[in-house]
């Protein structure tokens, strides 16, 4: 569940640098401030079928985020400055914030529209869209808690990971170091208010207010945009359905303005394992079609038109569906295995660029090194049935090892 912190839960961190200030001369000033500094650095490589001299720079696309094929890349270095709420408490009014500060390969996925994006919207010499690394804000936000509304609400304010999904944009909150196709192409980020309210030890409902995925307010393609969600866990809490109308607009064609519906199941089976099964429809209404050319002249950077049926149309329907699966094994206390199954259709190339309906699967190991260190190694394979998508639209497939480790201070 995004967009609040687990209410009635603790939600604070071990992390070495928050505990060095914690212990630390001015420790008891850090434990009441309950303010945490901590964050990662995390370094991925790859090997791949796609080559850069056949397909281009970024030739491992659609798959993500490592999409130079057969390299190294600092993908993440980053650091949360953050105050979380006590939401177990249930006498007073508590408030929190939260900073994170990314940078790395990674900020060509997390960067909205009007937060520093020049850096990926520029093109440059070599007819590529934006720096290859880059600096992103991807969360600025204020928690209000309100201990006595339902069994607890919380208010979020700013700019807030958006709410439904396996996967999250930061390293550690993923069983596996790729990502798959359903989330690589949803939504990001949103900027407004949202609010979560636990009703009882079963229900959660969120209701929300932003200007759209992926955009700030300010910026054009920006409209009102509502999002709400409804959560039921039971078995105390080894199940939970969590169903997401994540933004209802009008769904217009803008940069990454999806309207876009969620439903998330989580199961755990036994001590060793669980699984975690996702689905979503979206789509964009009024899409530039790339084979007609004024169509081809409303598309916007960084921002795919699509594949339409007929050449006359300047615009369409562009819509896509996903059903995604995780099954994961705790082998020890510092090691599980994970197997990710997917079916992605993109059905009219709007999301990844090329039409088509896509498998992917994938094995993945972690495993921990001390207390600090987690390394991801993997193998992970994807087809498009339709068309060829891979090492720059020269083949249908592709195959890949990827592995990363993630040093958390």
């Amino acid at each position: 569940m995004g967009g609040t912190p687990w209410i009635g839960y603790n939600n604070s961190t071990q992390y070495p640098l928050t505990t060095a200030l914690q212990t630390g001369p001015h420790g008891d000033w850090w434990k009441k401030a309950n303010i945490q500094i901590y964050g990662w650095a995390n370094v991925g490589i790859n090997f791949s079928t796609s080559t850069e001299q056949v397909g281009g720079k970024y030739a491992n696309a659609p798959a993500s985020y490592n999409q130079i094929p057969n390299s190294i890349q600092l993908d993440q270095l980053v650091t949360y400055v953050e105050r979380v709420p006590d939401t177990v408490q249930t006498d007073h009014f508590d408030w929190g914030f939260r900073f994170t500060s990314l940078y790395g390969f990674n900020y060509r996925f997390t960067t909205a529209d009007g937060y520093f994006s020049k850096q990926l919207l520029t093109p440059q010499a070599d007819g590529t869209l934006g720096n290859k690394y880059g600096w992103d804000p991807v969360m600025v936000y204020l928690d209000l808690y309100f201990p006595h509304v339902g069994q607890g609400m919380d208010v979020r304010i700013g700019r807030y990971i958006s709410l439904p999904d396996i996967e999250a944009q930061l390293a550690p909150n993923n069983y596996t170091y790729t990502h798959s196709l359903t989330y690589t192409y949803d939504c990001y980020t949103q900027t407004g208010i949202n609010t979560t309210t636990k009703l009882s030890n079963h229900w959660t409902f969120q209701l929300g207010l932003s200007s759209g995925c992926d955009v700030a307010a300010w910026k054009k393609g920006a409209e009102p945009t509502v999002n709400t969600c409804l959560q039921y866990n039971w078995r105390e809490g080894q199940d939970q359905i969590y169903a997401c109308a994540n933004s209802i607009n009008s769904g217009k064609y803008a940069y990454n303005n999806l309207a876009a519906y969620y439903l998330t199941w989580y199961h755990k089976i036994n001590a060793k394992w669980h699984v975690d099964f996702e689905s979503w429809y979206q789509y964009q209404s009024k899409t530039p079609n790339i084979f007609n050319a004024a169509g081809q002249a409303l598309v916007q950077a960084n921002a795919n038109g699509a594949w339409c049926k007929q050449a006359y149309e300047v615009t369409c329907y562009a819509p896509e569906w996903s059903v995604l699966g995780y099954q994961n094994r705790q082998l020890g206390p510092k090691d599980f295995i994970s197997f990710r199954d997917e079916f992605f259709n993109d059905l009219r190339g709007q999301r990844t660029g090329i039409k088509g309906r896509y498998v992917e699967t994938g094995l993945s190991w972690n495993h921990w090194i001390g207390s600090t260190l987690v390394f991801r190694p993997e193998l992970r394979w994807e087809h498009n049935f339709d068309n060829p998508a891979y090492d720059g639209g020269n083949r249908n497939s592709q195959f890949m090892f990827a592995a990363d480790v993630i040093w958390f201070y």
